[in-house]
């Protein structure tokens, strides 16, 4: 918020990755760059968009990034970073526009960001400062993936340059889809004009992006909760493959307004946004003014085969068919033919049911706008730095959740296909594999409209005062939220009617699958409207106690506001719209820090203690039943803590070098409202250390290096039974430069094909000995050449 000025006299920890040494790793998404930052634990496992993130031991309960905000060049790309199923990474992609990375980490970005007590991560286009561009050819040596990247910039005159640059893909991608599954890109553009005192850039976006999806998918677990042991099924290699299939594209249903509607699978993750931004920054009698404004049109669909429960093939069937039910194809190669021996289906037997969760995202439309003036003022020996400004935002969310139950095989290859179950007596209880127009493999709702509007006022201020060795400073932010609109859903009661027949083939006959459909109650919406207020507040100190040395301390108060995650809930009235409970607006997050740091010529060395104590209010999807295999969605209110250490460093000695960051973290569940048994235990997927280090050999004629990545094992979910294990990855790159601008570059992840799990639903070993996982994509190596000009 304030001035930048030497990070070792400011009492923050703050990060930066340039766009070359992005380049480098060769990542394919937002996760596998941000997972290089220390104190950032990601769960990289949802393909390049959708994947969880948090920071410092704070929770990650459900999915995205709740306390960590995603920035494009200083404002978020939603205001919220959890909404239910849609995180910021899915309108955010990388490519040669980047020009770096740069994040802050800890309580002071409470007060930087609303919305953010945990941290900000902002991407930073390049904006044509340096005069040339490239175009890049790349494509998958091991999978199939084929991309063109492209950006220009320089100077149009002494006083205005301009910076382009995009990318176009398309592929079946690193797992097996059996149909391309990639395809799409965007293109990014802007436009500086400078004059005395300052600069006004107008920039603008162009995403539309279709790739998939890759949720938890099935695995085979023996051994002990404490000891077991994970392996992948026969024809179905969780690294590698994917429930998606070239069998499984078509399914109808309803769509938002109660009508027939056909589901592409194909369509899986597809991101659109079109946005325009300005941003200028002027000096004014003494002082530095700045401001920020984009409007961001998103829109698009996400679709995705989710499994609830998998098991053996004879007992799904007499589970949704009765005893004796029977099992034939109901599409692919082998469509209407009988499976005669279910227990040797694919070599492994299982069947699994399934939500299609199809999300129609008619308007994720993002205003934000952040206007702030600095000035710096001689006090006695010192100087005063003093802030202010005003933030605005509104965020749209109008969504519709459109749910299908199916049935299909377990099969790799992008060969599932969908299977149909008939009873003892011939009666289908399936119809063309969907066993409902619903979920009702889970329950009869979850069939949900959302249009609803989040408006976010922020003041906000800082002072710091910088006096020989000692900088010592406070900051201060009111947020003001404020959620109108309305909701539609059987969930909430009142008689609204969640189920309905629906005759999807038009035959006039109701089928039982037919009569397991649910509708959506559009004549009896349910208001959105409430308000909130809190204060985030940050206090530090720093001193310098030699020229490469300075220690800090901090401690600082933030929020976060609920957003979506109390609608659908008893949190809010579905009569007048507020909430029952002012307290089920926000959370609290308290977090101190103590650090030191260390910079000299060629050598940095940061280490940082913290301490975090936070309120969470979330919906949690795990499985119910003790080491039952259906899954639910928990509603949870709980108290967390973690205490940790973070350490970041560099070095580099002619030709080689190397960075490396590591976090050890100790964090509990202190209470919980609704589950006791819970209190005292670790939070599922924390581990104690994750860890990341980056050694490379650089020459003018070439670059080589490895990143590795890992973590120690962690708990598959809060009541710390079943454990998932440790994991390191190993990823490789390899730059070779023909010329000044010609380069060949080679680029491996998960060089060992390590299984590395990031999720386990079950939270203990099934009788099945089955669970439902996400990993880490296996083996992937590409390949590319650049031209420079």
């Amino acid at each position: 918020m304030a001035k930048g000025r030497d990070r070792l006299d400011a009492a923050i920890s703050t990060s930066a990755l340039q766009g070359e040494e992005v380049e480098k790793l060769g990542a394919s998404s937002v996760a596998e760059i941000v997972r290089n930052i220390p104190g950032i634990r990601v769960e990289a496992s949802a393909g390049v968009g959708n994947n969880s993130y948090t920071i410092r031991g704070l929770p990650l309960a459900s999915s995205g990034s709740k306390y960590l905000q995603f920035q494009e060049d200083g404002l978020p790309i939603l205001e919220f970073g959890d909404f239910a199923f849609l995180s910021p990474d899915l309108f955010l992609r990388n490519d040669l526009n980047l020009a770096a990375v740069e994040a802050i980490r800890g309580g002071s970005a409470s007060t930087f960001a609303s919305n953010a007590p945990g941290g900000v991560i902002n991407f930073i286009s390049q904006s044509g400062e340096e005069e040339g561009g490239a175009i890049q050819a790349s494509a998958g040596l091991d999978y199939e993936s084929y991309r063109t990247d492209f950006r220009y910039g320089g100077r149009l005159s002494d006083t205005l340059r301009f910076h382009v640059g995009g990318f176009y893909r398309e592929g079946e991608g690193p797992r097996e889809a059996g149909y391309t599954a990639y395809r799409g890109g965007q293109i990014k553009a802007n436009i500086t004009k400078e004059f005395d005192g300052g600069y006004i850039r107008l920039n603008g976006k162009y995403l539309d992006d279709h790739a998939p999806t890759y949720t938890q998918y099935p695995l085979a677990v023996s051994g002990t909760n404490d000891d077991p042991t994970y392996e992948t099924l026969p024809n179905f290699n969780l690294r590698h493959d994917t429930l998606l299939s070239r069998n499984i594209t078509n399914v109808l249903n309803r769509d938002g307004d109660n009508q027939l509607h056909r589901d592409d699978l194909r369509d899986g993750m597809h991101a659109v946004s079109k946005a325009i931004g300005l941003e200028s920054q002027i000096d004014l009698g003494g002082w530095t003014v700045t401001e920020r404004f984009r409007y961001a049109d998103m829109s698009g669909k996400l679709i995705q085969n989710y499994p609830v429960a998998v098991g053996p093939a004879g007992v799904v069937a007499s589970t949704l068919g009765g005893p004796r039910a029977t099992l034939r194809y109901a599409t692919g190669p082998n469509a209407g033919q009988a499976i005669a021996d279910p227990a040797s289906l694919n070599g492994n037997g299982l069947l699994a049911a399934s939500l299609l969760m199809d999300f129609h995202l008619n308007s994720m439309a993002n205003m934000t706008n952040d206007l702030r003036a600095s000035r710096v003022f001689e006090l006695g020996a010192g100087k005063l730095t003093v802030t202010g400004g005003f933030y605005k935002a509104r965020q749209t969310l109008d969504t519709d959740w459109l749910f299908s139950s199916i049935v299909s095989d377990v099969n790799g290859d992008g060969e599932a296909a969908l299977v149909d179950v008939t009873t003892a007596t011939g009666v289908p209880q399936t119809q063309a594999g969907v066993f409902g127009y619903s979920a009702i493999l889970v329950n009869a709702g979850s069939r949900r409209k959302y249009d609803v509007d989040f408006h976010t006022n922020a003041p906000y201020g800082s002072i710091n005062y910088h006096v020989g060795k000692v900088a010592i400073g406070g900051s201060i932010r009111s947020n003001s939220g404020k959620a109108e609109g309305s909701v539609f859903g059987s969930e909430l009661g009142g008689g609204r009617v969640g189920i309905a027949p629906f005759d999807a083939d038009g035959n006039g006959v109701i089928t039982p699958a037919e009569a397991r459909s649910s509708v959506l109650p559009l004549t009896t919406p349910a208001p959105v409207d409430f308000d909130y207020n809190y204060v985030s507040y940050s206090a530090g100190i720093n001193y310098r106690v030699a020229e490469p040395l300075a220690l800090f301390a901090r401690y600082s108060r933030g929020g976060r506001g609920a957003a979506d995650r109390v609608l659908f809930t008893p949190a809010v009235s579905p009569v007048c719209g507020d909430l029952l409970d002012n307290a089920d607006a926000y959370d609290t997050v308290k977090q101190a820090e103590v650090g030191v740091k260390y910079r000299r010529d060629d050598l940095s060395l940061n280490l940082t203690g913290f301490w975090a104590q936070t309120n969470e209010r979330n919906l949690q999807i795990n499985a119910s039943g003790g080491a039952g295999v259906v899954a639910q969605v928990e509603r949870i209110f709980r108290t967390y803590r973690a205490v940790g250490l973070e350490f970041e460093g560099s070095y580099s000695y002619g030709p080689f070098s190397i960075s490396a960051g590591a976090t050890w973290t100790d964090a509990s569940i202190e209470g919980d409202e609704f589950n006791a048994a819970v209190i005292g235990n670790t939070p599922r997927h924390q581990p104690d250390l994750i860890f990341e280090v980056t050694p490379q050999f650089e020459t003018k004629a070439f670059t080589i290096g490895t990143n590795i990545i890992g973590t120690t094992g962690s708990f598959a979910q809060d009541s710390n039974q079943l454990r998932m294990p440790s994991y390191t990855l190993v990823n490789g790159f390899v730059q070779y430069r023909l010329s000044d601008q010609v380069q060949l570059s080679l680029t491996a992840n998960n060089l060992f094909d390590v299984l590395a799990l990031t999720d386990v639903t079950q939270p203990a070993i099934p009788a099945t000995g089955v669970v439902t996982a996400r990993a880490l994509n296996g083996r992937t190596v590409a390949g590319a050449i650049r031209f420079s000009f």
